[in-house]
């Protein structure tokens, strides 16, 4: 089952995509984004050829006590847009402090601060959807 991780900015969405067994997450792409209806179809322009059976999106959330906010209401507004045009089911997780530890893997990997910047979200994506590849697998898989 190959899947496809998302990490949403108003500015920039990052993508990751599985492996084909759905046990590894690749840092993919980052798309610019100048509207919903634009980032929806180029993301459906990359999805479909790929084979992608679950979408997994990066719900914000407030660091001080974890609840969702206005930001995690405008991401499900965009995941519900997205999985009715894909057709695929879409899974939530955890965005807190992906960005960061992006960033961090990004500057022991040695990339300087414009390949930093321009990949960025695309790792923080790949976090996101290894996280939930590994929560599907369970425990000790």
């Amino acid at each position: 089952m190959r899947a496809l991780g998302i990490d949403f900015g108003e500015r920039r969405i990052g993508l990751a995509i599985s492996d084909p067994s759905g046990s590894f997450a690749l840092p993919w792409r980052v798309i610019e984004r100048t509207s919903d209806s634009a980032a929806i179809a180029a993301i459906a322009a990359l999805v479909e050829p790929e084979g992608i059976a679950l979408v997994v999106i990066g719900e914000p959330r407030r660091p001080a006590d974890g609840r969702a906010g206005a930001a995690a209401e405008r991401v499900h507004r965009f995941g519900a847009r997205l999985a009715r045009r894909l057709g695929l089911p879409v899974e939530w997780i955890d965005e807190t402090l992906t960005s960061h530890a992006a960033a961090e893997r990004l500057r022991q990997g040695g990339a300087g601060r414009r390949a930093e910047r321009d990949k960025l979200d695309a790792v923080a994506a790949q976090i996101l959807l290894q996280e939930a590849l590994d929560r599907r697998r369970g425990p000790g898989a």
